[in-house]
């Protein structure tokens, strides 16, 4: 690895620590707290758990926060990571529990303020919304599994010594379980957007190959670990205690609420199982396990009516951590891009241009995203998304964001070109024979937007065609997706 590349992964190590310094609370908090569970225990079992989960389901989570923009660029990834790190390590510092994923989103934000790319509102407003749903749904989950479990507690008849031993065991095991959870969803935060630059090579182990991205997450999740060893017990102690004082009991029921929260929005398995069944399912978006473990602490207090004896200065201090958090982070973004920039000389994004040409407007009538409206901008060539976006809106002042971002995706140009050198480097064993058999039949072939070739692949292969968009669909059109965007990535040139 290049002097260089090291240097820009360091942020991502950075905002590792800073995730296993804030983030560790979340899941042995708690149990720190009461004494149930020594220090060094809980940061040992939460550094294992948080890398096997990177490692066996970190590359296959899935996030949202990826619709808010797109980082381009190695420099703007740096300052994107290091943003959001050095906003969670400020927080740490004072003792205020805050999401990660908070932070990168205010990263994300500022990095389109700053490229004038537009900002999916959508989007924003989903992510946003768990902030509020999160808490009060895990305050929910800690009142009815406190009642439950309280209630089968008193028919069993248990030692003291007994309760105790049992209490920590249950604490133990969830928290692992609450680790691995947070290690599976959060470790793309960490190191994910180096992912299309990652500086190893694959190598094997006793016969096992070690991919890079593989490589990239263990490291990322060691940075975690240090983050968890290092610098976590203060806000261990203000979840665990500060709110609330807990019995173990207890605190094994916000553990274990956390857990369930983090488990719900996030599960494929689940919300696949429910559709399967005709049942309503859970919309699987990014969730602050921080807010979960809050909301856990406060739904205890107020199901055991201790409501006045919850710190709620200690709260609304944390409730001021979440506001400020995404807006801090975004100004730090944007002030770090400028300097990076304009003081440092670096590339912190690619330009990306536009065109509203006759193609692109027609697509979007026969797609039905739009039936007429552009026309008079027919031919228009732009270097930003919002210059675009502000001419549409003129014309059409009742754009939705969804059309808004179609337009965008449309009309981006992306100049694709099938070469043979090229197709020896696609890994073959991502594809059907049919499918590689379509890419050197293109040889040759040169395609100015994302959905040319796209259509192309389609008319040659079903095999190309997304099916509809329902859960049941959703993991083979997301292989589909992978391959799309496999080929594009490939054949990309300038």
């Amino acid at each position: 690895m290049s002097v260089t590349g090291l240097f820009f992964l360091s942020s991502g190590l950075f905002l590792g620590w800073s995730l296993g310094a804030n983030d560790a609370s979340n899941v042995y908090g708690t149990a720190v707290a009461s004494r149930m569970v020594r220090f060094k225990t809980a940061a040992f079992l939460c550094s294992v758990f948080l890398l096997l989960g990177a490692l066996i389901d970190g590359v296959g989570a899935a996030h949202t926060l990826g619709n808010l923009g797109s980082v381009n660029a190695i420099g703007g990834a740096f300052v994107t990571s290091f943003a959001a790190a050095f906003t969670v390590f400020l927080m740490t510092k004072y003792g205020l529990p805050v999401s990660v994923s908070q932070a990168v989103v205010g990263a994300i934000i500022g990095w389109n303020w700053f490229t004038d790319s537009v900002t999916d509102m959508n989007s924003v407003v989903k992510i946003a919304s768990t902030w509020v749903a999160c808490p009060l749904l895990a305050a929910v989950f800690a009142a009815i599994v406190f009642a439950v479990f309280h209630k089968l507690s008193q028919k069993v008849p248990l030692s003291l010594l007994q309760r105790d031993a049992l209490t920590r065991t249950a604490m133990l095991v969830t928290g692992a379980f609450g680790s691995y959870a947070l290690g599976a969803n959060n470790i793309a935060n960490v190191v994910g957007v180096f992912i299309p630059v990652v500086p190893f090579t694959e190598f094997s182990f006793f016969g096992i190959p070690i991919t890079p991205v593989h490589q990239l997450f263990f490291i990322g999740a060691l940075a975690v670990a240090v983050g968890v060893y290092t610098y976590s017990y203060k806000v261990m102690m203000t979840v665990g205690k500060g709110i609330l004082p807990l019995t173990p009991f207890a605190s094994w029921v916000v553990v274990l609420s956390h857990s369930l929260v983090l488990f719900i929005f996030a599960s494929e398995g689940l919300e696949h199982f429910l559709a399967s069944h005709n049942l309503p399912t859970i919309p699987l978006v990014p969730v602050s396990s921080t807010q979960a473990v809050v909301g856990s602490v406060i739904g205890i207090g107020l199901y055991r009516g201790l409501a006045k004896n919850i710190d709620w200065s200690v709260f609304l201090r944390i409730m001021c951590g979440w506001i400020i958090t995404p807006i801090i982070t975004a100004l730090i973004c944007f002030i770090s891009l400028y300097i990076m920039k304009n003081v440092f000389d670096q590339t912190v994004f690619v330009q990306k241009n536009y065109v509203l040409s006759d193609s692109v407007i027609n697509e979007m009538k026969k797609d039905n995203i739009l039936k007429r409206g552009l026309e008079p901008l027919t031919g228009k060539t732009y270097t930003t998304q919002k210059k675009m976006i502000a001419d549409a809106l003129r014309l059409l002042p009742d754009l939705t964001n969804a059309q808004q971002t179609k337009i965008i995706s449309y009309a981006e140009i992306l100049k694709i070109k099938i070469t043979p050198e090229k197709l020896k480097k696609i890994p073959e064993e991502m594809f059907s024979e049919k499918q590689i058999s379509d890419l050197k039949s293109l040889t040759g072939k040169e395609f100015n937007h994302r959905w040319e070739i796209e259509n192309t692949l389609a008319e040659m292969n079903p095999e190309w065609i997304k099916l509809p968009a329902t859960v049941l669909n959703k993991q083979k059109n997301k292989k589909i997706s992978e391959q799309l965007q496999i080929v594009e990535s490939a054949f990309k040139w300038e």
